[in-house]
């Protein structure tokens, strides 16, 4: 990724940026309200991202959104890793991006995740809704490794370093295996995988709009 089409700044040791912090306290209250409703709660119903025909409940499109403002009830890991990622890597693309366009960049991204994982409902017929902000994740992933391609990263499982661009070739490879496998049922690994494509293609359209 060229640095020119970022905003570069300045990055403050320890700053939050404030669209990293709007998305960190709004997933915080969403995931707060679901504990307190318990399972099966309206929230679920019109706020996850449910297959179009499921028999459970109704497909709205807000949901491409909102599903990325849900976590699993039932697994506080699930909204812990998420949010740890969106800071670590969300931070500092933040600053080189500006807000408006890391805001656009990190929507497109769960929007475009949603829609891969509604294609790939469709096509094993499945039933469940997804919900989570991995896909936006997985795109941030793949911005901060274009952008800084051999920065050192510290890889939480397995335990070692490793430059960016190759964390990003091992997720996305990781999350192909497993998606296609179908060795980790529950998880919407064609989601991240949507959002590291839809990423990708925000990226070239605005690297050729620079030119």
């Amino acid at each position: 990724m060229n640095q020119h089409i970022y905003q570069r700044r300045p990055v403050e040791s320890g700053a939050i940026p404030n669209i990293i912090f709007f998305l960190l306290v709004a997933n915080g209250l969403v995931y707060a309200a679901q504990r307190l409703l318990g399972p099966n709660n309206f929230l679920d119903q019109y706020l996850a991202l449910w297959p179009i025909g499921s028999r459970w409940s109704d497909f709205y499109p807000w949901q491409l959104v909102t599903y990325g403002f849900m976590h699993s009830d039932q697994d506080i890991m699930h909204i812990v890793f998420n949010m740890f990622m969106l800071w670590m890597f969300g931070r500092e693309l933040e600053v080189l991006m500006g807000p408006r366009r890391f805001l656009t960049y990190y929507m497109t991204c769960v929007v475009g995740a949603g829609i891969v994982q509604l294609i790939f409902a469709a096509f094993i017929g499945s039933d469940n809704p997804t919900v989570g902000a991995s896909g936006g994740v997985f795109g941030l992933l793949l911005a901060f490794g274009m952008a800084f391609p051999n920065r050192m990263i510290m890889l939480i499982f397995p335990p070692i370093p490793m430059k960016a661009k190759y964390m990003v070739i091992l997720f996305g490879v990781f999350e192909l295996f497993v998606g296609v496998s179908g060795a980790a049922p529950g998880i919407a690994n064609f989601a991240h995988l949507g959002g590291m494509l839809f990423g990708f293609l925000l990226i070239q359209r605005w690297k050729k709009a620079r030119r």
